[in-house]
Order: structure tokens, then sequence, then C-alpha cells
């Protein structure tokens, strides 16, 4: 099965260096692209794509308003969000919104090939150090103390859910979080879906951007 993908950057040249890579790999296809957010938003709404690469900082629609309302569609591609920045507040956003994962433009092309599968099997690129720092800068510039509505949604949490909640907040895998616990991955996978059940969080970035908000992780 190819895994269809969908470019959105304002640089043609960035989007042609995109293109030649995913290209090159049996299992990925450049099916689109776009110049800017409002572009992007009106093509996928004709063109089937699985992931989207989305520039942040773009022209008429930027990448944050476009991830929101690409992600807010039934069936909606996962998207990666790509910067330039290491701590850029509009990655943040978008990811925020409903991007899957965030990713320097100059990370390696083998990073960026594997976060496009990542995320296309459902998993989101939570544990590079880029989007920890992320994560961190704006955890400091948070309240302190998380408001009603936040703290809600962990009411119902069980208490080794909350300590699995705070080790995927701090960016581990389910490989380090069965580690620490010393059971089965299988045990962990259940316990993440019981989160984003119970929590109503879209992905693992979504339980990333919980633990920071209800300051189990950050603080």
């Amino acid at each position: 099965m190819t895994i269809r993908v969908f470019l959105v950057d304002d640089q043609e040249l960035v989007r042609a260096g995109f293109r030649m890579l995913i290209d090159s790999q049996p299992d990925l296809s450049v099916v689109g692209e776009a110049g800017d957010g409002q572009e992007a938003v009106a093509a996928l709404g004709r063109t089937g794509a699985d992931v989207v690469l989305m520039d942040v900082r773009m022209p008429r629609m930027d990448g944050v308003e476009a991830t929101g309302l690409i992600a807010g569609r039934e069936g909606a591609p996962r998207v990666i969000v790509l910067t330039t920045f290491d701590l850029d507040e509009y990655a943040f956003a978008a990811i925020r919104a409903g991007a899957a994962a965030f990713l320097l433009k100059d990370a390696r092309p083998e990073d960026l090939l594997t976060a496009i599968r990542t995320v296309h099997a459902g998993d989101s690129v939570v544990a590079p150090s880029t989007t920890r720092r992320l994560l961190e800068h704006f955890a400091a510039a948070a309240p302190a103390t998380a408001g009603p509505a936040v703290e809600g949604r962990l009411e119902t949490l069980t208490e080794r859910e909350r300590e699995v909640l705070t080790l995927v907040g701090r960016g581990l895998s389910n490989t380090e979080i069965a580690e620490t616990f010393v059971v089965a991955e299988a045990t962990v996978k259940t316990h993440v879906g019981r989160l984003l059940a119970k929590t109503g969080s879209r992905d693992r970035v979504q339980l990333v951007v919980l633990a920071y908000e209800t300051g189990l992780v950050g603080r």
C-alpha cells in the first residue's frame, strides 16, 4: 500500500526537494502540493491524502489555521508540522490544533521519511528532543495551575494511567514505558488507548500537551 503525501509550503524549491525525496521511496508518493494553507484546505477537499507535510509560516492562511480546519474533517489525513525554528510558537499551536508531529526542516531525510510512516501507522512523533524543548518552553510560560476543565479530564484516570500519562508527557515510547514498569508493551498500549478515550485526546501528541497543561510534567 502506497502512503499518499500532500506538500504545503510557500517555497516551491522546498516542495521540489521534498517531492524528490518522497517519490524516491517505493511505499510513498506525493499526490499534491499547495503554496499556502488556504490553497491546501481547498485542494485536500478534492485530493485523497494520508499524510500532510505542513509549513507553519505562510501567506494568506498559515499552517496553524489550516491544520485546525483539516484535522477537524472526518477521515482527515495526519499532519506533520514543519518549521525552520526550534522553538516556534506557531508549531506548538499547530500541534494543539491537531497535528500529529513536529519536525524541523533541517531534519535528516531518513527522519522525515520515518515520521511520515510513523504518523500514517497511527502513532505520533513526540520523542525528538526538539519536540520536548518546544513543549517545555511553553509549559514554562503557562499558568502554574490548570483550569477546572483541563483538570477534569484526569478525574477518571487510575493511578497507573496517571503514571503512564506522565511518562508519555516526558516523551517516552511504549517500549521505554514497558521497561519502566516491567510489563508487556501490549499492556502499555492498552493504557495509552484508555488514556486517549478517557481524556478525549486525538492522539499521543495531545496526551503530551495535556500532561503539561495539567502539571503532571514540566512544573
